[in-house]
C-alpha cells in the first residue's frame, strides 16, 4: 500500500516513528514533510499536501500528525474526496475505517498513546469499511463536497 504522511513541527518525531513502522510492514511511504522539528511550519500546508495525494489517487491512504490532530483534520477535510478522521485510541481508529471509510488518519502527538501507536496504525490499515447502512451515510458526506 502507498501511504502519504506529513506532520507539522510538533508531530515530526511521531511521524518518523510511524514511517519506520510502515516501512517495516512493507508499505511504500511518501514523506511530504517537514524535514525537521526545529523550523516552525503551518499545519494547513501539510494537511493539504496529504489530502491531495490521497484524493488524486497518488497514495492509497494518508496519515497526518500535529500536536492535537485537530488542525490537520480540519485542513485535510477541506480537500474534496478526503475523509480525515481524528483518532485518539483503538476504538476511534477502528470505527473511522469500519463506519466512515476514512482515508486519512489524523493523530495528535500530545494525545495518542505512543506505546500502542504501532497497533493503532496496523488496525487502521487493516480494518475494512463495512458498507451497508454506512455507505449511505458516507455518500451523504461526499454529496456535501459540492456545496
Amino acid at each position: 500500500m502507498k501511504i502519504a504522511i506529513a506532520s507539522d513541527h510538533r508531530g515530526f518525531t511521531l511521524k518518523e516513528i510511524i514511517i519506520r513502522y510502515l516501512a517495516s510492514m512493507g508499505h511504500t511511504v511518501n514523506d511530504l514533510g517537514p524535514d525537521n522539528e526545529q523550523d516552525s511550519v503551518d499545519y494547513p500546508d501539510f494537511g493539504q499536501k496529504v489530502g491531495k495525494e490521497v484524493a488524486e489517487g497518488r497514495s492509497d491512504k494518508g496519515i497526518l500528525i500535529c500536536g492535537t490532530g485537530i488542525g490537520m483534520s480540519l485542513a485535510a477535510n477541506k480537500v474534496n474526496g478526503v475523509r480525515a478522521a481524528l483518532c485518539h485510541d483503538l476504538f476511534t481508529t477502528e470505527m473511522s475505517r469500519r463506519h466512515n471509510d476514512a482515508n486519512v488518519l489524523c493523530l495528535g502527538t500530545d494525545i495518542v498513546n505512543h506505546e500502542i501507536i504501532d497497533n493503532q496504525i496496523q488496525l487502521w490499515l487493516e480494518t475494512e469499511f463495512e458498507n451497508g447502512r454506512h455507505a449511505r451515510r458516507v455518500n451523504k458526506i461526499k454529496d456535501l463536497e459540492g456545496l
